[in-house]
């Protein structure tokens, strides 16, 4: 292999490919970074078993194809510090040579056979259905924030991905808090159904970074046990999370008693504030509610006590709810209106918050002594 390529993305491709890539596995070739010459482009394959990226670096001048199993992060680390514009790359042997201007680096390889399989997107399968990458990515970061991250149901530790009737939908919880965000996807055609399938947060996060053109279509895969995205520079794989996820349809209420709407902005200051004085051991916040006006209150018995108040629009009963104010704050940082609304039907009921157009976030409340 002999190639030319420019540093500058050659140091970006090969950050995307050793994301996913281990420090140590119990499979030696699974920590380096696959690197293949062949036609105008180069490609970089990572993977860790459960989550795989192929990249494609365009527009290098080839003279001699071939393939090389690098070691990442070396590879990375000593791309991202060269000091030249361009970059050669070269395999003979067992050795791989990184070679910029005056500065050069010879690694050792070993046989790029031993890297596993990695699966591949084929034209016009059966399972996939294309998307704009900004709705793609907005539904990521309007769910992503409420999947569990502490050991617990497995399932919990991905995003539901869904497509029912032409409209995607991803849904997130923790068991505590639920989040749910769906968008249309013009299919001009029959009427699609795909899913349900359990991605795990981080490929979906990954799937995220590697669409750099929100106005780019970018194409997704369900599979049997994978599922996929492709843009024009990657593909990116996912094996599913195996697991029944929560019956979320069972969360949302379907009808509600009691409605608020405040200022979104002047509602999280106040509740960052009143936050600030509980601890780990109290993290509550009881929110009062009476006609027309909403008074937060925190309290702890190391630190001590602080309120806040906000107008509101709500004409009903006077009524305590006490949450989280992690959870609440969570949800306003993705609040996408300047009126949050909060409908809710008891003070022991789940909250629910309208955060934009098709954006639903559930909050449980916490039960306390009153």
């Amino acid at each position: 292999m002999k190639v030319l390529c420019e540093r500058e993305t050659l140091r970006e491709a090969l950050t995307i490919a050793t994301s996913v890539i281990p420090n140590k596995s119990t499979r030696p070739a699974v920590e380096n970074v696959f690197v293949r010459a062949d036609g105008d482009a180069l490609e970089l394959v990572g993977t860790d078993l459960d989550v795989a990226v192929r990249y494609r670096v365009d527009n290098v001048k080839l003279e001699e194809p071939g393939t090389a199993l690098v070691p990442a992060r070396v590879a990375s680390d000593f791309v991202r510090d060269l000091s030249g514009e361009t970059v050669r790359l070269g395999s003979q042997g067992s050795s791989f040579l990184i070679e910029s201007e005056d500065e050069r680096c010879e690694l050792t390889t070993i046989d790029p056979d031993e890297f596993p399989g990695v699966s591949q997107f084929g034209e016009g399968e059966q399972g996939s259905v294309s998307v704009l990458g900004a709705t793609f990515s907005r539904l990521v970061s309007r769910t992503s924030f409420a999947a569990a991250r502490e050991a617990g149901r497995y399932a919990m530790h991905g995003i539901l991905v869904v497509i029912e009737d032409d409209e995607l939908r991803m849904i997130a919880t923790d068991g505590r808090r639920l989040a749910l965000a769906s968008a249309t996807i013009d299919r001009n055609g029959e009427p699609l159904n795909q899913g349900p399938a359990i991605v795990p947060t981080k490929a979906m996060q990954l799937f995220c970074r590697v669409i750099d053109d929100p106005t780019e279509m970018v194409e997704i895969h369900f599979g049997e046990n994978i599922f996929g995205l492709r843009t024009s520079k990657a593909e990116v794989f996912a094996r599913l999370i195996d697991g029944d996820f929560p019956r979320y349809s069972a969360v949302v209420p379907s009808s509600t008693e009691n409605l608020v709407e405040a200022d979104a902005v002047t509602f999280g200051k106040k509740l960052k504030l009143v936050a600030n004085v509980t601890s780990v051991d109290t993290r509550a916040v009881r929110i009062s509610l009476e006609p027309g006006q909403m008074k937060i209150l925190g309290r702890s018995d190391s630190t001590g006590e602080a309120t806040a108040q906000l107008a509101i629009q709500y004409d009903g009963d006077p009524v305590d709810i006490v949450f989280n104010p992690d959870y609440l704050i969570d949800g306003i940082k993705n609040c996408e209106t300047d009126v949050l609304r909060l409908e809710f039907n008891q003070r022991n009921t789940p909250g629910k918050f309208t955060l934009g157009e098709n954006y639903t976030y559930i909050v449980m409340p916490i039960t306390v002594d009153t």
